[in-house]
Parts: structure tokens; sequence; C-alpha cells
């Protein structure tokens, strides 16, 4: 087992001398970064500035008891802690400022965060992992308050995991579960349920966690009396502390922000009783002032009376500690030691100063050569074009005129010239339109890459092996498919657990996961408590943790409760951090064709619009879902997997080849030929629209059906724009609401695959009604597209355009 702080502070007091003299020039730097951070916005060399001054010692403290495996899920008032783990430079820090799109100046986002959101590098450029053990890990920062708590309840589970699961190359994520997952959050944020969530889900769990809250008594300008029942947050958890004898609750801590010692001895105890007793652990850091106020948006000044801005400057940790440090002094063997003059600190105070300054200057000049580089490639060829059109120097002067130029500028200016100068054939504007398709490509990829996986384990490169079947193949019921399909699964990867509401001891409510938990164990199909933010949580910190796991919500309405994780967490990973980090994830869930007013609801076009990032799979039976599950296990994306829950009961013949059969994401199936009509759709609406296709046969409509599977990504290949070039005609049949997945599947094929050019009638869509539907299968009947519907509305298509042929219904 690691050892902890407590255990290593055998140390010689020229060495403790040293360390608290670099605590003070780290804390001294860090707050130089802030104060110079803050005049680089207000004079308009970056867009926004937020920063950590007032937090310095209790994050070098916390540093302290930081080992490498470690990782911290936290929001962006960290510098001091990203400093002292190694993971931010000065020059760094101020590039993320800047927003430098260099990948190596500015490793955490790559530009693509505002400043203080802090990540370190989990993968290789390749997209493989990193030796996680040989670093300190810093899990990519995101701003919606206490957004950044349910993953964090997912790499403190990941320890407790890998206590008892190991796997090839598992030795990359964990020394046998011996680390702990640190989180922050400022205090105002403890009234977001997403808190409270995760730490009842930490408490249950009994997981190695230590949260940090930083207090200063404000969220932006509201007093904490006026967040939460309590103003003491410490006072409020007091029923979450856990008892002697008991393997419940959690430990709670209360320390001064400004108390370096008592600082060092809180989180000494709290690294204590995470790593040697894996419980979680509630640091609540009270007093912490913030000298800048919240943010270069405005001044504290205005919400803050005197008296308060009177004691925040008194009580600056930075302060007292340079009081502690003075005041301190030691007889050894005689002899009076202290730690530093006056003298000694202002020189550190002042080298902080140059440091910061130096470090400064030098993310400025590489950010600026980037774009004088960038400026300079183009400027000659549009000076080129001044023969051509006369508007071309008035905007060469125009961009010369900025005070402060951005990329954007230059590209602008290339745009412009290329539009005043359309329709003139030139060698000149060759020139020019060749290096704009150049630094294009260029941007694209600094601003645009990375939104799903561009490594080697993509999903689009997951080979297809069919089902394959023999006369022996039995028919059984859809569940059983799928549960044999985990079985095999859980056999086959070793690092792959599911979890969720009755997913273990019952196998699911569908019966999905039958006997596995007494096959596998409750480590690996493990039942949670009724909280689907925090179960996305787990999947979300074991994904970034090696783990594979699946994450189950039971059904697809409840997806709603951890849509904003989906939404700003998971589907960002990728993009946030160009690529150096991800999660793959599997959210399973079920849903579709349901009855009533709270389990029927259709969200896909929330999904689709809010999770960018995130596959979404829509299989119409449980073979087609064993088969994304099999695909995505050899994946690195996240995905969302939808299950038809009216099909477990349904008859399906099992492949022989269970657990090894895939199905191709982005690949759509025509399920019936035909050659008027091409209908698409995709889940449980697929049998009905079946249905009503041969209603139509029999009136002599003939229907080609298409079963989408994969909304995205969709169709890569653009078969339907083909099956539309055959029938020329096009209708989309979705159970959403009107104007929702039927309006994204439309825009997919009209207009990416411009099968418009094809269509001899208006596209259709036939979706349900904007309403849930009421309780019972008349409910479903009257609310969302029956077979008689679409017969009809089908039907009408070509009583318009052959009234003789096709006379009226009504």
């Amino acid at each position: 087992m690691q050892t902890t702080y407590i255990e290593t502070q055998q140390i010689s007091f020229q060495d403790f001398k040293n360390q608290i003299l670099e605590d003070y020039q780290l804390g001294r730097i860090s707050r130089e970064m802030s104060y110079l951070g803050r005049r680089e916005v207000l004079t308009g060399k970056a867009k926004f500035g937020i920063f950590g001054d007032g937090k310095e010692l209790p994050q070098l403290a916390m540093a302290k008891v930081f080992k490498n495996g470690d990782f911290r899920s936290g929001y962006y008032r960290d510098q001091t802690f990203a400093l002292a783990v190694n993971a931010l430079s000065v020059e760094s820090f101020f590039a993320q400022l800047y927003a430098d799109t260099s990948v190596e100046r500015e490793p955490a986002s790559a530009g693509r965060q505002m400043n203080g959101h802090f990540a370190t590098r989990s993968l290789n450029e390749d997209g493989s992992w990193k030796d996680l053990m040989a670093q300190k890990n810093i899990s990519s920062d995101i701003s919606p308050t206490a957004g950044q708590m349910p993953r964090l309840l997912g790499l403190a589970q990941a320890s407790k995991i890998y206590k008892s699961v190991t796997f090839e190359g598992s030795e990359k994520f964990s020394n046998q579960g011996n680390e702990i997952a640190f989180g922050t959050i400022g205090d105002a944020s403890t009234a977001e349920g997403h808190f409270w969530e995760t730490l009842n889900a930490a408490c249950a769990l009994q997981v190695p966690m230590i949260v940090s809250i930083w207090d200063d008594g404000y969220g932006i300008s509201v007093p904490t009396m006026k967040q939460r029942a309590k103003a003491d947050i410490s006072e409020m958890l007091s029923g979450f502390q856990r008892k002697e004898g008991e393997n419940q609750g959690c430990e709670i801590i209360q320390v001064k922000a400004w108390d370096y010692p008592a600082l060092l001895d809180a989180y000494a105890r709290a690294e204590h009783f995470a790593r040697t007793e894996s419980v979680p652990v509630v640091v609540h850091v009270i007093e912490v002032t913030q000298p800048q106020g919240h943010s270069t948006s405005g001044s504290h000044e205005r919400y803050k009376n005197e008296e308060r801005l009177s004691w925040e400057a008194d009580f600056d940790g930075l302060i007292k500690f340079r009081e502690w440090i003075l005041n301190y002094s030691i007889e050894i063997e005689g002899n009076e030691e202290i730690i530093g003059t006056v003298e000694e600190l202002d020189a550190i105070d002042e080298e902080a100063k140059k440091k910061v300054k130096t470090g400064q200057k030098l993310a400025w000049e590489n950010y600026q050569k980037t774009l004088t580089e960038l400026a300079f490639s183009v400027l000659p060829l549009v000076e080129n074009l001044k023969a051509q059109n006369a508007e071309i120097e008035t905007y060469i002067n125009q961009y010369t005129k900025l005070v402060s130029k951005a990329k954007k500028d230059v590209f602008h200016l290339v745009r412009k010239s290329l539009l005043a100068t359309r329709g003139t054939q030139s060698a000149e504007r060759n020139q020019l339109m060749q290096k704009y398709n150049e630094i294009f490509e260029v941007e694209k990829d600094h601003y645009s890459s990375h939104l799903y996986s561009q490594s080697q384990w993509k999903a689009e490169n997951v080979k297809e092996i069919k089902p394959v079947y023999s006369d022996s193949s039995e028919d059984v019921d859809g569940r059983v498919v799928v549960r044999n399909n985990f079985d095999k699964i859980f056999e086959k990867y070793p690092q792959t657990l599911v979890f969720g509401e009755d997913a273990g001891n019952i196998g699911d409510v569908n019966q999905g996961l039958e006997g596995m938990q007494e096959k596998y164990g409750e480590v690996r199909v493990a039942d949670t408590g009724i909280r689907e933010a925090t179960i996305l949580g787990q999947g979300i910190g074991m994904a970034m943790r090696g783990l594979r796991p699946i994450a189950e919500i039971q059904y697809l309405d409840y997806i709603l409760y951890c849509l904003q994780g989906m939404s700003d967490d998971l589907a960002t990973v990728q993009y946030r951090t160009k690529g150096g980090q991800k999660a793959p994830v599997i959210i399973r869930t079920r849903g579709h064709r349901l009855e009533g007013v709270w389990h029927s609801g259709s969200p896909m076009a929330g999904i689709l619009n809010l999770s960018k990032g995130i596959l979404v799979l829509v299989p119409r039976n449980l073979t087609k879902a064993a088969g994304f599950y099999n695909t995505m296990l050899q994946s690195d994306d996240p995905a969302v997997i939808v299950e038809c829950l009216n099909g477990y009961r349904l008859k399906e013949k099992q492949p022989d080849n269970i657990g090894e059969f895939t199905v191709p994401v982005g690949k759509i199936e025509v399920t019936k030929e035909g050659k008027d009509v091409t209908l698409v759709t995709y889940g449980s609406t697929w049998r009905i629209v079946m249905e009503a296709a041969e209603e139509l046969e029999k009136v002599g409509i003939s229907a080609e059906v298409i079963d989408v599977q994969s909304l995205i990504p969709f169709d890569l290949t653009h078969e339907i724009a083909e099956s539309v070039k055959k029938t020329n005609r096009l209708v989309v049949i979705d159970e959403d609401v009107q104007g929702g997945t039927s309006a994204f599947i439309l825009q997919q094929i009209l207009e990416k695959q411009k099968a418009f050019r094809y269509l001899d009638s208006d596209p259709l869509t036939i979706a349900a009604n904007d309403h849930r539907p009421a309780y019972a299968s008349d409910g479903d009947y009257f609310s969302k597209p029956s077979a008689d519907d679409m017969v009809e509305r089908i039907y009408a298509l070509f009583n318009e355009s052959n009234p003789q042929k096709y006379p009226a219904i009504y």
C-alpha cells in the first residue's frame, strides 16, 4: 500500500525550511499570475479572466498529498494546485489566457477553454493511453457549477474497482486501487443537486475521494446564507459524518484558508482516511479571500462592504503565511532557527514578479508570432489582387488600422478579397485561393477536430461481423439474446462492468442481465441508487481511468436527469482537450413506443442536439443492440444505445456467434425493397412501418423500408439518397415530436446527401403529436404514428400526383 503524507514527514529542519520557502515562492508566483492576468484582460489582450487568488495556501497543502496516479476533478480556481503538481507553467497559464491553439504551449485544451480550466494529457498522439501511474492526473475542468462532481465519483470508484479487477495493461491505470480522486468546488456551488447526489453516492459506496470546498462566503455577489439551509456547510453535512464501526458516511474536516500548518495537518489527515481506509472526506476550507473578486467581468466592491474588504485584506492567505514565516523560530541543539527574514521574503516576492512577467512575455510573443506568420503568408497574395479590384486596397487599409489583430481578421480580409474578385480568372487569385484552402484546413484542425475519436479505435473503423445462423439456431426472447451476449462480453473483457438501478441482484427489470451478478460478482455487475446524474458520472470517471463501464439508465425518459453531464462533460471530453483525454462510456437505456406520460417520452432530438460528441445508436431489436455493444467495446468513442423496451419478450433467432458479431455504426439497412417510395425510420417504430408497408402493397404502392440504426453517425455512405434516387419519394417516420429527430434525419438526407434532386413529391415527415401519450395502448395509438396514420398519409402523396389511380380515402 502507498504511504501517506503523515507517514513520510520525518525530515531535517533545513528540508522543512526549504519546503516552506518553496511553497511561499509558488504562492507568490500564482498570485502574480492572477494580478497580471487581470491586467492583460482589462488592457484588451485577452477576452476574459477568472483566477485563483486567495486560494493559494489550501491548494499548496492539497498538492502535497497528491501522488502519481491520483486524479483531480475540479473547476476554474485551482491554478496554484496545477502549478504545484507541474500540470501548469507560467507560460501555459498565459497561453490559455490568450487562447493559443498550440497543444505544446497550451496542453490543457489547445486554446479551446477559457483560462483556469486545467487538464493533463492522458493520451498519446495516436489516442492510445499513457501510463497514468507515471504522472499526476487532472481530468479536464468544466465550468457548469457542480458539473465536475458526478465524474469525481467515477474517478474515485475506479480505485475501488481496481482492488479486485485486473487486466492486461491495468498497471497503467492503478496500483491495486491505492489512488485518490480529489474534487474541488466553490462553496456556493454546493447548493447544486450534483454536489449532494455525488456526496451521497460516495458515502454509500465508500470510495477514496477528497472534496475540497473553497468557502469565500459568496456565490459571485450572493452571500452564503442565501445559498443553502445553513450558512455553514460543515454543520449542514454533519449528518453525513461517519460513526465508528459503520461502513457509511464520510469524514468532515474544517480548516481556515490562511492557517498554513493547520492546512497541512488537515490534508494529511484527509489523505490518510481516503488512501488507507477508502473513506470519502470533505475538507471545508473557510475564511477564503478573493482579492480580485469573482472575475474580470465586475468588481467585488459592488457587493462587499468596507468591513468585509478590510477583513479580506488582513486575512489574505499569503499575508498570513508571510507573518507565520517571520514569526517562526525553534531552538535546535541550543541554536535558534528561523525560516526566513523580511529581506529574503521580499527577494522572493520580487523574483516571483519577474518570473511571471517573463513567462507572460514569452507566451504573448509566441502567440503573436503565430498571428504574424499567418498574416505574412497571405498579405502579399492579397496585395497582388489590388490591380484586379479597387476595393481590395480599402480592405487592406481597414485591416492595417486594426489595433489588435486576431486570426479572424486575417481570414475576413482574405474572404472579402476573394468575394470581390469572384468571376476573375488569374494566377494571383488562384494563389490566394490555394493559400486560403491551406490555412483553413489548419484552423479547422485547431477549432473543430476531435469531437469524435480520431484514433484507430474510432467506432467507424470497427469491422462488421455478421450474425451467423444455422438450422440449430434457437428462437428465444429478445432479452435472452442480449443477456447471453453480455455473458460473453464479461467473459471476454475483464475491464467491462455494468451498473444501474436494478441492474445487479434481479438482473435488470427486463432480465437482460439475468444471472450476471451471480456469475461475475457485485463489483462488475452492480446495483445503484436512484441517481441518474451520478450513474453517468461513475461511467465518465471510470472510463477516464481505463475501465470499460456500461452505465445503465433504466428508461429513456430518465436520461433527462443526466443530460447535463452528457452534454457539458462527456460529449466534450475529446473536443475540449483536443484529443488529450477520452471517456469511452456506453450508456445503456431502453425506450420507444411506450405508454403513459412518464414512460413514453422520446427525447431523441434533445439527445441529438445537446450531445454531439456521443454516438447515438437506435437498434430495432435486441440482436442489433447486442451487436452494437460488441462494436462499441472495440471502440474508444462514447455511445448511448437505446434498446427497444417492447422487444424483450418478442422472439428472435439467436446468432451462433453470440458475443462476436458486430453492427457497424453509420450504416443503414434496407429491410424491405420497394420502387415507389422510401420510408426511413428507426427503433421500435420500424415494426409498425413494416406493417404499414405491407398494407401499402395491397393498394398498389411499393415501399422501400430503411432502418437507419445509427443516428450519430448517420448513413456514412449515403445509401438513403440512392434509395430516393430509385423511388423519387421520401417519408421520414419517427415517434419523436414534430420537428424533432425527423427534422434531423430530413436535413441529413436532403441537405448533406442532396437527395432533393431526385424528389417528385414534397418530402414528408410523420411524427408524434407534441404532447406525451396518454396511458394505455389507446394513448399510443392516438398520440404517436400508427400504421393507419402511415398508410393514409403516404397514400395521400400518391393521391396528389395521380388521383385517378389513387382516389381519395376521405
